[in-house]
């Protein structure tokens, strides 16, 4: 499984923009060195991530906006 979150973590920490670009190279890096197998299993992975973190956020800003 990868840890997707780490990079999103540390992709939010980030000092700058440059810092963010290196973050996103290294993703690209390590996707551009997985056998095309392994790329489906990454793909379906960060699509959970993403679907995830999006209805998170979405939960957050109800929470927050009906306070």
């Amino acid at each position: 499984m990868y840890d997707f979150k780490k990079y999103h973590l540390r992709s939010i920490n980030a000092a700058t923009d440059q810092e963010r670009a290196k973050i996103n190279q290294e993703l690209k890096d390590l996707y551009a060195g997985l056998s095309e197998d392994d790329k489906v299993v990454f793909n379906s992975q960060l699509q959970q991530f993403l679907s995830y973190e999006a209805k998170r956020l979405g939960s957050d800003f109800e929470s927050i906006k009906n306070t």
